[in-house]
């Protein structure tokens, strides 16, 4: 039996004589109960060792080819469990029963799972886990940023996982490629950034995706749609509109795209095109795209632009886009142009207006030396309605504005508010207030949706 092991089975037969005092002893209680500060980082460093022993044994003694790498299947589970109370023996180490656990638990969480962070990704509270180096893990929930207790082993240990993540859907990151995109199993979003770019350490953050699939039904409960704007929505999807959706980080553009999608009939042909999958359409036909990085020579990249140019060989109905962010939103506009309606896409913008600004900054980049005028008309033949979200100060997200592209008019793009979130202040309890406001205006495609069979009634646009 080595040092550390030595000092770890000492801490713990220590322990179990230390519930056997009486607890009539203070000067033991005292002892017991406040360990020095050197004491506590010797036993604490002597688990770090023990654990790292028996993880690099399993890996020896597991076949991961024939396991099923799932955290929570029993079999696997089991598998395991047998297998380091095996090494457990042969070390001659005895464990308390919360040692033993939590030390089965950790190495089935590094064998199988993502480590320190597993139970993060397993707690449905919790919607963005954020790495920053070894030492800090935050978690949002509710849209506060809360630090945890959580740390890793060291950075090889933080870089263990990321490499597990970003290998799993054939991606990698090191040196030459500092910054990876990726996904988990279960489509939640990943982003790893490592040294030399991210000084203090690799720093990873995953954008964790519901395992509900959340419907417009759903967000009108949850105050950020009204049921008008939803049924509006609705129609404007069934009647093949083209919609763009803009938002901040965080403010749900892809929980919004997802519940849309539930209204696209099923006898459409839909293909989606992503940096890394994370759309969950609810329909039948639909085919998804994935970009791909540049391999170690170089070559081999697959961008966003390239995909859309090839959907269009794909005789799709309508075209997804996950995010637009470069030159493909040029060749997304002339999708839009050219049969196929309905299409949608998110990007990044903080009003309507400025979204119609990113859109004609995104088609600069496709190299083509188009004027300005070329692009508005493009711009406003193609896009019938923009849908504006943001996160306010508690968390909440919601709606804030729904405008109509109605045309041109010298030269600049012109709108019309459809529905508007008008914020009142904040309550008692820091819960934002306000009210969802028709415009008042009937909207001019109400004549397409009613020409389609479909009633848009006066009165769900009649201001409060």
């Amino acid at each position: 039996m080595d040092g550390s092991t030595h000092n770890l089975s000492k801490h713990i037969f220590s322990k179990k004589e230390d519930a056997l005092e009486s607890p009539d002893s203070p000067a033991k209680q005292t002892a017991s109960h406040k360990p020095s500060s050197a004491s506590s980082s010797n036993i604490e460093g002597s688990y770090k060792e023990l654990k790292k022993r028996l993880h690099s044994k399993l890996l020896d003694e597991l076949d991961m080819s024939k396991l099923d790498e799932d955290v929570s299947n029993e079999g696997t589970r089991k598998q395991i469990v047998s297998l380091i109370e095996t090494l457990l023996q042969e070390d001659g180490i005895p464990l308390a029963l919360s040692d033993r656990n939590r030390l089965i638990e950790e190495l089935i969480d590094d064998i199988l799972g993502l480590g320190p962070i597993e139970p993060l990704l397993r707690d449905t509270s919790i919607n963005d886990v954020l790495v920053n180096g070894p030492n800090k893990v935050y978690v949002e929930r509710k849209g506060v940023l809360e630090l945890t207790k959580i740390k890793f082993d060291d950075d090889a240990h933080l870089m263990r996982v990321i490499n597990r993540i970003v290998s799993g859907v054939g991606r990698r990151v090191d040196e030459s490629s500092p910054m990876v995109d990726a996904r988990l199993k279960d489509g939640s979003r990943v982003n790893a950034i490592i040294l030399p770019l991210s000084i203090d350490g690799a720093a990873l953050s995953i954008r964790k995706f519901s395992a509900k699939k959340l419907i417009l039904d759903d967000l009108v409960k949850y105050g950020a749609i009204t049921e008008n704007m939803a049924e509006m929505l609705k129609m404007c999807v069934r009647c093949r509109m083209n919609i763009v959706v803009s938002g901040g980080t965080g403010s749900g553009k892809t929980t919004f795209l997802n519940a849309l999608s539930n209204f696209i009939p099923s006898t459409e042909r839909v293909v989606t095109i992503e940096d890394a999958a994370e759309l969950q359409l609810q329909g039948e036909h639909v085919v998804r795209l994935e970009t791909r990085p540049p391999n170690l020579e170089g070559k081999g990249e697959v961008t966003q632009r390239d995909l859309v140019k090839n959907a269009l060989r794909m005789r799709p109905e309508r075209i997804i886009l996950g995010e637009i962010r470069s030159g493909e939103a040029l060749d997304l506009l002339q999708a839009m142009n050219t049969g196929h309606d309905g299409s949608m896409g998110t990007l990044h913008a903080n009003t309507t207006r400025d979204a119609f600004s990113r859109l004609e900054t995104m088609c600069l980049m496709s190299g083509l030396e188009l004027p300005q005028r070329a692009i508005r008309e493009q711009i406003s033949s193609a896009v019938h309605l923009i849908c504006q979200l943001n996160r306010f100060s508690d968390g909440s997200r919601r709606v804030t504005q729904i405008s109509e592209v109605t045309g041109m008019e010298n030269g600049v793009i012109s709108t019309q508010d459809v529905f508007v979130f008008e914020q009142k202040g904040v309550d008692e309890n820091n819960k934002v207030k306000g009210i969802f406001k028709p415009s008042g205006i009937r909207p001019k495609f109400s004549m397409k949706v009613e020409a389609m069979g479909y009633k848009l009634p006066p009165s769900m646009f009649n201001p409060v």
